[in-house]
């Protein structure tokens, strides 16, 4: 990976963050030593760091070379300890090199975020500010020095129902003019030396747990990861890119549930300064197939398994109700309202929280519910009774009343419902798998009213969503724009990468959709979503024009291209969802799953072409 060298600013960019959890939530570190986003203690929680959407009176708890803004920092680099994620960041200034490690030690009842700071040369000042907001930073706690059972020296904040302390070698100091209501100090450190610090939540009415052993501690934890990454049985050439995204996914994952989020983050902008800004700290069924796949082909059966669980909780119920997306454990009211008394990233607004695409009506998620569903069968993942077929045939019986409805689309528009290609193309994907099922697997089904119905939505899709004059496949029904969600035809089996209609609507993308590396979703207009313009390149789309070139024989042209965009990952190897390409910058929420679960993809793709 390379140095991040960056001058120091004011605003960070969203690439110049990396991330530490415990598979329960996560912390977003600046390379500046900020942590300026963490939720406790789920990912869906509350934050109580929340600069990155704010400014520092929104929460923040920074460590670094004391006056790091005048830049006194010569030299900035980061790594993760070998397959784990632990995270090391060093700075090199005038008068030494300081070293500082952060971890997130696997999961007990409470949340803990430990930092052991190193002098490795010379000798380093160190300025510390440990600002604390709850609420997403509206809330300013009640903040007090206290000793802990063990004699411990710590400082308290509180909250309602939350509670932070903060021990350790060095200790903050309030504000004594008031004024900005945080807690700092600063302190040298010479070679040799170290100072740990442990920072610990728990419910405010519980006992305050015990202080960690910083080092002990970081041992385990990298033991944790560096033993879970270990199992993974992916040994191609691009193991260093796949084995960070899996491990980012591992980090993304409810451990208690199985679920995995789509991203850490809310709002962060798909274009600085606009509107799309969305909670993505849920679970999307869109993931479900891609998600499966990544993890067995990786030979992660455990994670999968869990996967599949969380799924079928998730989808239990009438199906009719069925969500596009759900809580860590399967939550359905997932209320969208707005933070006003936050800025948003670059002043991009609104600040949004909850998801009100959780009430759309999409149809592809069927399909992507059948298809994980039915890869978790051929992976020998059944073991539940039964169950997961008896909810698949209710989910089946209801797509034959609703696959001839309008929808939401992939995308989730918030324009007008229509009859979207690619929803019609996973439906068409739900009544193969079911289809396949009854084939291979021996349950039972009317598989021959779901094979007319499979043909017969073949047949609909290649008449009414292909335009002569394009040559190509449209976003929707009789519409004459693109859309990039249709490379992955071949991928999911409905046409062979070789199909003179596919190669023809992949090289239409290509023309029109693509901008170097990059493909756009589609070309964003208001009357298709519903919102003004403009947004970042969509990353997944060019992992799935990695795949579809691969699929379509042209393996160098993929390969060129995969290697380009393992270049856009972050000096970590860390993802967004998205890249503004005039701005030649991350955009959208971070790390994004669907970007990793891409690029896992496309780089086994890749391995099993070339075998």
């Amino acid at each position: 990976m390379r140095s991040v060298t960056r001058e120091p600013e004011r605003r960070l960019l969203i690439e110049d963050y990396a991330v530490v959890g415990d598979t329960a939530t996560m912390a977003l570190i600046g390379s500046d030593g900020s942590v300026d986003w963490l939720c406790l203690p789920r990912f869906d929680s509350e934050a109580c760091f929340a600069k990155l959407l704010g400014d520092e009176d929104n929460g923040r708890w920074q460590v670094c070379p004391r006056h790091w803004s005048e830049g006194v920092v010569r030299r900035t680099s980061r790594r993760y300890l070998p397959g784990t994620l632990v995270l090391e960041t060093e700075w090199e200034t005038d008068t030494g090199v300081v070293r500082m490690t952060d971890a997130m030690p696997p999961r007990d009842r409470h949340a803990d975020l430990i930092r052991r700071i190193e002098c490795v040369e010379g000798e380093v000042e160190m300025a510390m500010r440990w600002v604390v907001r709850f609420a997403y930073g509206a809330a300013v706690p009640w903040v007090r020095r206290i000793t802990d059972e063990d004699g411990i020296k710590g400082v308290l904040a509180v909250a309602g129902p939350d509670a932070l302390v903060l021990r350790g070698d060095v200790l903050p100091e309030p504000d004594r003019r008031g004024q900005d209501r945080a807690h700092h100090t600063h302190f040298t450190v010479k070679a040799g030396e170290t100072v740990d610090l442990s920072m610990t939540w728990f419910r405010s009415y519980e006992v305050m747990p015990h202080a960690h052993d910083v080092g002990k501690a970081i041992a385990e934890t990298a033991e944790f990861w560096a033993e879970w990454c270990s199992r993974t049985t992916y040994d191609g050439p691009y193991v260093e890119a796949v084995q960070r995204s899996l491990l980012t996914l591992k980090g993304m994952t409810y451990g208690r549930t199985g679920g995995i989020v789509a991203a850490a983050t809310t709002s962060l902008p798909e274009q600085i300064g606009g509107e799309r800004n969305w909670d993505y700290r849920y679970c999307w069924l869109r993931d479900a197939t891609l998600v499966l796949n990544a993890l067995l082909s990786a030979g992660f059966i455990e994670e999968a398994g869990a996967w599949r669980a969380w799924l079928l909780r998730a989808v239990a119920g009438a199906p009719e109700q069925l969500q596009i997306l759900y809580g860590l454990a399967g939550e359905r009211h997932l209320p969208e309202v707005e933070l006003t008394w936050l800025a948003g990233y670059e002043d991009s607004k609104p600040v949004r929280i909850g998801n009100a695409a959780s009430q759309q009506f999409q149809l592809d998620v069927y399909g992507e519910v059948m298809s994980a569903l039915f890869a978790a069968h051929e992976a020998g993942l059944e073991g539940d009774g039964g169950s997961s077929w008896s909810v698949q045939r209710t989910i089946m019986e209801h797509l034959e009343k609703v696959m001839s409805l309008p929808d939401s689309g992939l995308w989730e528009v918030r324009g007008p419902e229509r009859h979207f290609t690619y929803s019609k193309v996973m439906t068409w994907v739900a009544f193969d798998r079911a289809v396949r099922a009854v084939e291979t697997h021996g349950v039972e089904g009317p598989v021959d009213r779901w094979r007319e119905l499979r043909d017969g939505l073949h047949a609909e899709i290649c008449e009414q969503a292909w335009n002569d004059e394009l040559g190509a496949f449209t976003q929707y029904y009789g519409a004459a724009e693109l859309d990039a969600s249709l490379l992955v035809l071949p991928s999911v089996g409905f046409l062979p990468g070789d199909d003179p209609r596919f190669l023809s609507t992949l090289d239409a993308i290509n023309a029109t959709l693509r901008n170097g590396v990059f493909v756009d979703r589609y070309l964003t207009q208001e009357h298709i979503d519903g919102l003004p313009p403009g947004e970042g390149a969509f990353l997944p789309c060019s992992f799935w024009l990695v795949i579809a070139l691969a699929l379509a024989g042209r393996v160098d042209e993929a390969t060129a291209l995969f290697e380009d965009l393992l270049a856009l990952r972050n000096d970590v190897g860390l993802l967004s969802e998205e890249y503004d390409v005039s701005l030649g910058r991350m955009a959208g929420n971070f790390p994004q799953a669907f970007s990793h679960l891409a690029l896992v993809e496309a780089a086994t793709t890749l391995e099993r072409i070339r075998d």
